[in-house]
């Protein structure tokens, strides 16, 4: 498990200054065995703020990176032109007079349990932008923006500012992002995802189970494919479950002499500072260590040995192997849990949109997403867990087609308009918010936007309508800029 960053931009290079205390600190976390790269997450303080006792315990965000088409998902437009309504036909759900594509059937058969907001609208049509947007609540982009790369002008993710108002649960991470980093195919890092202004030790916790491959996109190994169809090797066979493990040499009786050691370091380091921050890195420390030797973590992040009809339900891919994993974190207490469905652009359907949709994207999405609901609902956590799942976008009411890269056609980027789909944590299944005009184009009725979908998931989760975070001045920001969605509960 990791947090990384981008690389600094600064071209004036300049020699680190180390305080006494800072040493003593990087000390402790060597003796772990951890790395000085872990050192902004174990220092970063708690500051939990009061919460008002929402509806939900935690959130699960699904992020479709790459924009989710509204027209072959939950909006269809079957009395539309052809060259707006698509190849899929609509099916019935369990909710009556509400319709979604026919290559969701499971999705369809569980409506009661779900609702969607047919009205999500921003003015975005750039990934990075849109990314920024999404994964932020904030429509406006900050001072500094760049789509090449994070800044920390950014302003911080939802799941940064969840980790940083509702503070550590216990010894568990309060915010953890799976199963990758959104990375763009050059290999640049999508802003959006970060601690920003908060800084970087507010970032959330990043569990790295799925290795890196630029043309790769979808749920490996069996629903693995490119965008262009290009020939090439399937790489991801099996998810990389993060090694929580002890160092080789570092068993029993060593690593317990190591915490005593940690024990004595402390003791001079309170002498060195007095200060609440001494405690508060007590409480990250703790964390680390629970992390390489509680059992139930350590089970939480390895789905590999689940029951078998288990593994079958949610589907042997990442799409489920990373809601598994995110079912089993909200269980451990983990108050905030992104999974990101597939790598950056796997949604990003320009062209041969309707055989990939079909046969590789909407399958394991409509398997995996079920297999949550209903596994959440048989252990009793859907009313406490709020799951959201939306994209950066949606995409263009007209099919379009680009033959230079691509055989067939699809659809373009479209932020005007797009379906966001909620379930558990106080939602009633089977509402419908909102709706798009007669080509899915534009809202029709009752838009809504980022922050208000960002107001949702605080309010769900109790967070008071006046509370503050933090950026790295310590000057206080708001964390509401919108209202939460009304007509969901």
């Amino acid at each position: 498990m990791t947090c990384p960053r981008t690389a600094p931009t600064d071209a004036t290079i300049r020699h680190p200054a180390f305080t006494r205390r800072f040493a003593i600190q990087a000390g402790a976390v060597g003796l772990l065995g951890l790395g000085l790269d872990h050192l902004a997450a174990l220092r970063a303080a708690g500051s939990p703020a009061g919460l008002t006792g929402g509806t939900a315990r935690s959130v699960i965000f699904i992020f479709l990176s790459g924009g989710l088409a509204q027209h072959e998902s939950f909006d269809p437009k079957p009395d539309a032109p052809e060259d707006i309504r698509g190849e899929f036909r609509p099916i019935a759900t369990r909710t009556p007079g509400v319709h979604i594509c026919e290559h969701l059937p499971m999705l369809a058969a569980r409506s009661d349990l779900w609702s969607m907001v047919r009205s999500l609208t921003h003015p975005h049509n750039d990934h990075s932008a849109g990314h920024h947007v999404m994964l932020t609540g904030r429509s406006e982009l900050p001072p500094g923006f760049s789509v090449n790369r994070p800044n920390p002008t950014d302003w911080p993710s939802i799941a940064s500012v969840v980790g940083a108002v509702s503070g550590p649960r216990g010894n568990l991470p309060p915010a953890v992002v799976l199963p990758e980093r959104l990375v763009h195919n050059t290999g640049r890092v999508i802003p959006g995802q970060f601690g920003g202004a908060m800084g970087p030790r507010r970032d959330p916790w990043f569990v790295e189970a799925s290795a890196f491959d630029p043309r790769a996109y979808g749920a490996f190994p069996e629903y693995e494919f490119d965008h262009q169809d290009r020939p090439r090797t399937a790489l991801r066979q099996r998810f990389q479950v993060p090694d929580l493990t002890l160092p080789e040499g570092l068993g029993g009786g060593r690593f317990e002499g190591r915490l005593g050691l940690l024990a004595q370091l402390d003791r001079q380091r309170v002498g060195l500072d007095g200060s609440s921050s001494a405690g508060e890195f007590d409480a990250r420390r703790q964390a680390a260590v629970s992390l390489l030797t509680d059992a139930k973590i350590r089970r939480a992040f390895d789905v590999s040995e689940s029951d078998p009809k288990l593994l079958d339900s949610y589907g042997r891919n990442s799409f489920g192997w990373s809601l598994l994993m995110a079912r089993r974190l909200v269980e451990a207490g983990v108050a905030l849990v992104q999974v990101n469905l597939g790598n950056n652009e796997t949604w990003d359907t320009h062209g041969n949109a309707f055989p990939h949709l079909k046969d590789k994207l909407l399958p394991p999405t409509d398997r995996a997403v079920s297999a949550l609901l209903e596994d959440l609902q048989s252990c009793g956590l859907l009313d406490s867990t709020l799951i959201v799942m939306a994209g950066e976008f949606g995409r263009t009411p007209r099919i379009s087609t680009l033959p230079s890269a691509y055989k067939l056609p699809g659809r373009d980027h479209w932020g005007r308009i797009q379906t966001v789909f909620l379930a558990g944590g106080g939602v009633v299944g089977g509402r419908v918010v909102g709706s798009s005009d007669r080509i899915g184009g534009h809202p029709a009725s009752e838009p809504q936007t980022p922050e208000d979908l960002a107001a949702t998931i605080y309010h769900a989760l109790g967070i008071s309508a006046t509370a503050e975070w933090h950026d790295g001045l310590g000057r206080p920001h708001q964390v509401y800029h919108g209202k939460p969605i009304a007509g969901l509960s």
